[in-house]
């Protein structure tokens, strides 16, 4: 059983079905040297695999098995494990990026020079590929029509067979330790430095995420009506977890289905966004790198370094941007409101091309997914699937008064604005002078002026989309 982006041992696809067809199973794990050495030595994913790891391995020998890491490439590590331990399968759940499913073919064709078989399933998601088609059996581009055709498929309503449980704990006397199997190795071990990770109060693995799973549920019920404020306790904060599998996606959109609420069900149109994002990375491989809507691969975009500079590190003088950037700097995580805030100021009011506002949110993010980031970078930017046009440019000054009203979430992450009054939190360079000096902090000196005028903006990033559409008639 070959481990990645599902660290957990209940109600595990891959590895129901390998134990249920052996008597006999290792699991193993590659920290990839293919993705680990472009990272920062700092990189905060890294320690939370490695801490879900060990809470994992511990999982295993419990009740008689282990886990097998290795250090590498898995194209060569997979089948070297694989021959060393005579085996004659490889089970693991399958990953839909272009670059990850290379890497499967890669291995497949490996393994058969030795006559090991590679079997894959779909784990991460509840419908995946071809599974959910418009009636003439063409993917879906846009998400309303594509949800509509989930819940039929899904059927929901008439059962639960897509979200039922793997009863992996039924087969667990036929997980096998080995000699190979000599623990998790170090951070140190594997090139990287312990990180924040305790102190931003993010806790790895199973135990992590069923403490949010439990957490969360108690209070999905006003989830629709508390999303959108970043101030508040609104979210599930389960999207790492997501990420790396510590939890099971079966058990919380069936979870979700059977609370029934208007909260419930708004989360579960969450997860359907995700599977839709999933389905649009697999069938248009060419969305990686270029825009979804071939079309817009045309627009020029502004080449501003300075600006890009002052959007990373949360120096626009728009507050809600600005507070925003820091939050995934501290934390290593974003609202989700507030990533489309972002990206929407980064590519209509900078003119920026949302290539580089998607690979900073990839460097930062802890959940960072390329399936939902790049979907949501190109919705934000009007490249790809979206069904409204392109001239749906958000104000940042609106969505910062309607979404953090009180000025809560700004001050949180602006400290040097904590004085200002709510009347000019939002926009604080329209403060007089006198009322800058009351609360100490000169706008220009202490926080910055705004780095574009949004009215202006707005207009260049029209003109900007009216000549890509013009080129490409």
């Amino acid at each position: 059983m070959w481990l990645r982006r599902d660290l957990r041992l209940r109600d595990h696809a891959a590895l129901y079905h390998a134990l249920r067809r052996h008597a006999r199973v290792y699991v193993g794990f590659v920290f990839d040297r293919d993705i680990l050495d472009l990272l920062p030595r700092n990189d905060r994913r890294v320690e939370f695999i490695r801490e879900s790891l060990v809470e994992l391995d511990k999982a295993l020998r419990e009740v008689g098995g282990s886990l097998i890491v290795r250090h590498g490439q898995p194209r060569v590590e997979i089948p070297a494990l694989a021959r060393t331990l005579a085996v004659s399968a490889v089970y693991s759940n399958r990953d839909y990026e272009p670059a990850t499913r290379l890497r499967d073919q890669d291995v497949m064709r490996s393994l058969s020079l030795d006559d090991i078989a590679f079997h894959t399933f779909k784990d991460q998601t509840i419908f995946e590929e071809d599974e959910v088609l418009t009636q003439a059996g063409k993917p879906f581009t846009v998400f309303t029509p594509y949800k509509n055709a989930w819940y039929k498929r899904a059927a929901l309503s008439d059962g639960d067979f897509y979200v039922r449980p793997y009863p992996v704990e039924r087969y667990f006397d036929h997980l096998s330790t080995s000699t190979h199997a000599t623990g998790v190795p170090t951070l140190t071990d594997i090139g990287f430095e312990p990180t924040d990770l305790k102190v931003i109060g993010v806790v790895p693995g199973m135990s992590g995420g069923r403490a949010r799973v439990e957490d969360f549920f108690t209070r999905i019920d006003s989830y629709k009506t508390a999303r959108d404020y970043p101030a508040v306790k609104g979210v599930s904060y389960l999207s790492v977890h997501l990420r790396f599998g510590t939890v099971s996606i079966r058990e919380l959109a069936g979870r979700a289905w059977r609370a029934g609420s208007e909260g419930a069900l708004g989360w579960l149109n969450e997860l359907i966004w995700r599977d839709f994002y999933f389905a649009i990375l697999y069938h248009f491989p060419h969305a990686v790198g270029h825009a979804f809507k071939r079309a817009f691969d045309a627009l020029t975009w502004d080449n501003e370094p300075a600006w890009h500079q002052a959007w990373c590190h949360g120096q626009t003088g728009y507050p809600l941007v600005d507070a925003a950037q820091r939050q995934l700097f501290t934390t290593g995580w974003m609202h989700n409101r507030l990533r489309m805030v972002s990206a929407s100021f980064y590519t209509k009011d900078l003119g920026l091309d949302w290539r580089e506002g998607e690979a900073w949110f990839a460097q930062w993010l802890l959940d960072f997914d390329r399936s939902a980031n790049n979907g949501g970078w190109q919705w934000s930017a009007s490249t790809g699937c979206d069904a409204q046009p392109w001239f749906r440019i958000f104000n940042p000054v609106t969505q910062s008064e309607r979404f953090d009203p009180q000025g809560k979430f700004i001050r949180r992450y602006v400290p040097e604005l904590a004085n200002v009054p709510e009347k000019y939190i939002h926009a604080p360079w329209t403060m007089p002078a006198e009322i800058q000096a009351e609360c100490g902090v000169l706008i220009g000196r202490d926080y910055p002026m705004p780095v574009v005028d949004h009215a202006e903006a707005r207009q260049r990033t029209l003109a900007r989309f009216k000549n890509a559409a013009g080129e490409s008639t």
